[in-house]
């Protein structure tokens, strides 16, 4: 996306209507290059446009784009002094990409990327992440640690309790944890985590926290999920909260558990992440590779494994290609 498109999506997103000669004047353009461009951002971002003759152009749903000023602005003065680095894109391939390769270059802790579209977003075990512009919130972090890469196996655990716990304070009531790494509501996703880390073996390393969370994504928008999914709009009812708001939010909640983590490692939120615990008691099948064992999730170790009681006696199973899912009954 140019920056003349870019402007175009911010004349529009208020929702309003915008005369084509208005529209024109303001990016220097004729007013058929502006209804030509309207009508390409509509197709490529997927956005539903709307013309009215004598009104001009508008967006059949205003957005609240992400703004780098109001973000700085909501965060605490803590936060404010340990986000390093913010950069917002209207279209990228993966939030998480771009960071692993800041980070690799040298991006310092505190780092963070957020974008409008992900047009490559990824999830967990390689699967695709549904990006539609402007409708959720698609965010990644950097934070470097002094250990070795093997300290952060329960990482994502303690991100998963600080997505909730946030949520929580939001008004949102029924969330459960999926281990290791989603946020469900009433059975559907609502978020994902991806957490990638890169290193030397003795340290030190540095860890990308990824997240996904559903806002306002419409039925059309996630018909290409393959599980039952939910958004925040519908988990809060009446009581909404703004992008940028949340986005800050999460931040100065993040930069506390990631820098909190290097001290206490996962204890701190172990007690938080069983209360969430989605599948605790109940019949679930562990999936690796070919492989699928069934039997009753019994909870999560102090390193962050998973613990299953299977007929064959009790198993415990670190993430990496693990798939978990609950037994039909």
């Amino acid at each position: 996306m140019d920056e003349r498109q870019w402007a175009l999506v911010r004349c529009l997103a208020d929702g309003q209507f915008h005369s084509g000669e208005a529209l024109a004047r303001a990016l220097g353009l004729t007013r058929s290059a502006v209804w030509k461009m309207l009508h390409n951002i509509a197709a490529t971002l997927g956005l539903a446009l709307q013309a009215e003759r004598g009104r001009g152009y508008r967006l059949a749903q205003p957005l609240e784009l992400l703004d780098a000023a109001l973000i700085a602005a909501d965060l605490s003065a803590v936060g404010r002094a340990r986000l390093q680095r913010l950069a917002i894109h209207p279209v990228i391939d993966s939030t998480n990409s771009e960071l692993m390769r800041l980070a690799a270059a040298g991006a310092p802790s505190g780092s963070v990327c957020l974008a409008e579209r992900q047009t490559a977003g990824r999830g967990r075990r390689g699967r695709d992440w549904v990006s539609p512009f402007g409708a959720n919130l698609y965010a990644s972090l950097l934070w470097r640690y002094p250990f070795a890469p093997t300290h952060l196996g329960g990482a994502s655990l303690a991100v998963g309790v600080v997505l909730a716990d946030t949520l929580r304070e939001l008004g949102a009531t029924g969330l459960a944890l999926k281990w290791p790494n989603d946020l469900l509501w009433q059975q559907r996703k609502l978020a994902g985590l991806l957490l990638e880390v890169a290193g030397e073996s003795q340290g030190p390393c540095y860890l990308v926290v990824g997240l996904g969370l559903n806002l306002r994504m419409t039925d059309a928008q996630g018909s290409a999920i393959d599980q039952p999914w939910t958004s925040l709009d519908v988990v809060l009812g009446e009581r909404q909260i703004g992008r940028n708001q949340l986005v800050a939010r999460l931040l100065d909640r993040l930069f506390d558990a990631l820098d909190r983590y290097e001290r206490d490692g996962l204890a701190s939120v172990l007690d938080r992440w069983r209360v969430y615990d989605a599948y605790l008691g109940q019949p679930v099948q562990v999936q690796i590779g070919e492989r699928v064992m069934i039997g009753i999730a019994a909870g999560i170790a102090a390193d962050g494994s998973l613990v299953v009681d299977t007929p064959d006696g009790r198993r415990m199973f670190q993430s990496g290609e693990v798939s978990l899912r609950p037994v039909d009954r």
